[in-house]
């Protein structure tokens, strides 16, 4: 393993000059294990979430890709929503010596605006992706809520409704109850 090469890489990521928001440091004294950080990226689901992804560096390295996981749960077609695997080509076989950590931490970032469904890690989450973008959104956000920190989603009904004078407890039972369609349950509560 090219260890000089692993440190100087270490450096720059934890040198705070950088605004990509990716950093990774090392867990204790072991350099083969490391514990990446990326936020999500704005304008996506992911906004407002902050990602840990555990990265083992194997003996091989540069000539090898790390290995790297998710370690929160995370709703995304390309990364499992059980174990955190990750499907990504430069993770794999498309991986180069000329490739870094903070560059795989990159490209990890960049899945997270632009998911692949057609080459999915998770297919229930590919599925939804593929038929429904508004209750995919919706529950990748929840789920950055939920799991990464984030905050959580707003929705303009339950927003409408509060604002006439209900509760957002009373919002969101009468938008469950009726589909969603803010007509029905502005009905339902003036009834």
């Amino acid at each position: 393993m090219a260890l000089a090469r692993l440190r100087k890489e270490l450096k720059d990521l934890v040198s705070g000059e950088d605004v990509s928001g990716v950093t990774a440091t090392p867990r204790g004294d072991d350099l083969t294990r490391l514990v990446g950080t990326l936020k999500g990226p704005e304008g996506t689901p992911y906004e407002g979430g902050v990602f840990f992804v555990d990265i083992v560096i194997p003996q091989q390295y540069p000539f090898e890709p790390p290995k790297m996981k998710f370690e929160n749960k995370i709703w995304h077609p390309n990364i499992s929503s059980q174990t955190g695997a990750i499907c990504l080509d430069i993770l794999k076989d498309k991986w180069s010596p000329a490739l870094t950590i903070k560059t795989a931490l990159l490209s990890l970032q960049a899945l997270l605006s632009a998911p692949e469904p057609d080459d999915p890690q998770d297919a229930q989450v590919a599925g939804m992706y593929k038929s429904n973008i508004e209750e995919f959104n919706k529950k990748a956000a929840e789920w950055v809520a939920q799991y990464a920190g984030g905050e959580p989603p707003k929705d303009p009904n339950v927003d409408a409704i509060v604002g006439m004078g209900f509760t957002d407890a009373q919002a969101r039972a009468a938008l469950d109850g009726n589909g969603n369609d803010l007509a029905r349950a502005l009905n339902f509560l003036l009834g």
